[in-house]
Order: structure tokens, then C-alpha cells, then sequence
């Protein structure tokens, strides 16, 4: 009985090891601080000229209860804004909304280390939204964190020539992909 007992329990974590490591949502990592966007992808409905050029770094912070406030700075006609919003999880690990339960945001921890995707699905003006961000504690862009986000949003059904790194707020806009749109609204 034993021996059935190991085989069984080897056979199950064999299974566990074999599984893709972005199909596990965030569980109980600590994600709170300050957070770099290195990459952006949205689904075809976000118009190419509403697109961030330039990106704010994102700060979380861990309030009671689970909830997390995300808070970003965004350029709109030339001004800056900060953005506020605070997400409740969900009873699915990694799944929290917002925007009163019309967003959904998931937050998976990637094999990178220091390496998240906080993807988000939405309905605006009727019609479904998903983007995804590749969130690092670098401002520089890892390459095999990079890798592993269009692993994940090929996954999603995410166009792949849609990825696109933006420059960081107040920074020279060396780093931002060619033919980057103005600023517009923030996709998380």
C-alpha cells in the first residue's frame, strides 16, 4: 500500500513539474513596491493611436482584507495624471476586480525572477478588452522574461506584433518601439 501510495504521489508531482509555469496564478508572492513596465500588448479593439508611449512606473500596495492599490501616472493632453485603483481578489488565486467587478485583473509570476504579467480583461463601450503588461523590478528589459511573456500572451490569443516596449516617464525615448503611438489611457 505504501509502494501505490509513492507511486502515486510521484506520478502526481511529475505531472506538477511538467506543467507549464505561467498556467499557475500568483499564489502568495509578496508583489507590493515598485514595478517597471518592460513590455504591453492589447487585443485589436485598442486603437494603435490610444497606445501608451510612455509609461509611469506602477506602485502596489498590499491594503486590508487582500486588496491591492495599483498606482500609475499617465500623460493626457500633454498633463500628468495619477491613477488610482484598488483591486479585491477573488476566491481564484491570482484573479482580483475592479472598476466595480467590470475589470478583471490577473497577476501570474513568470520562471523570470522579479517577473510578472498583470493581464486584464475588460468591457468597454460593449465590446471585450484584454491587454497584457510584463511587469519587472528593472527598469531594463530581460530578454528571457520577454520570451516568456509572448509565451504567454501567444497563449492568450494576443496578436504578437501588437507587443511593444514603451519608454519609462521622464526618461529619453531610446527604448520605446519604432512608430510608438502618443500618449494615451494606461491598459491596467
Amino acid at each position: 500500500m505504501k509502494a501505490l501510495f509513492l507511486i502515486i504521489t510521484l506520478g502526481l508531482l511529475a505531472a506538477l513539474e511538467a506543467q507549464d509555469p505561467l498556467s499557475f496564478p500568483l499564489e502568495t508572492q509578496d508583489i507590493t513596491g515598485t514595478w517597471y513596465v518592460n513590455a504591453i500588448v492589447a487585443d485589436n479593439d485598442l486603437p494603435k493611436e490610444r497606445r501608451p508611449r510612455k509609461v509611469s512606473p506602477v506602485t502596489v500596495t498590499a491594503l486590508d482584507g487582500g486588496d491591492l492599490e495599483i498606482m500609475f501616472t499617465f500623460l493626457k493632453q500633454g498633463q500628468c495624471h495619477e491613477k488610482r485603483e484598488v483591486m479585491r481578489p477573488t476566491e481564484e488565486p491570482g484573479k482580483y476586480i475592479t472598476n466595480e467587478g467590470r475589470k478583471h485583473v490577473y497577476i501570474f509570476e513568470l520562471p523570470v525572477e522579479d517577473h510578472y504579467v498583470f493581464y486584464c480583461e475588460a468591457q468597454r463601450h460593449g465590446k471585450r478588452f484584454r491587454a497584457g503588461k510584463l511587469l519587472g523590478r528593472n527598469p531594463d528589459v530581460n530578454q528571457e522574461a520577454l520570451d516568456a511573456f509572448k509565451k504567454f500572451t501567444q497563449r492568450e490569443g494576443l496578436p504578437q506584433e501588437d507587443i511593444f516596449t514603451p519608454a519609462l516617464m521622464g526618461a529619453p525615448s531610446l527604448h520605446s518601439s519604432p512608430g510608438a503611438a502618443p500618449p494615451g489611457p494606461s491598459v491596467v
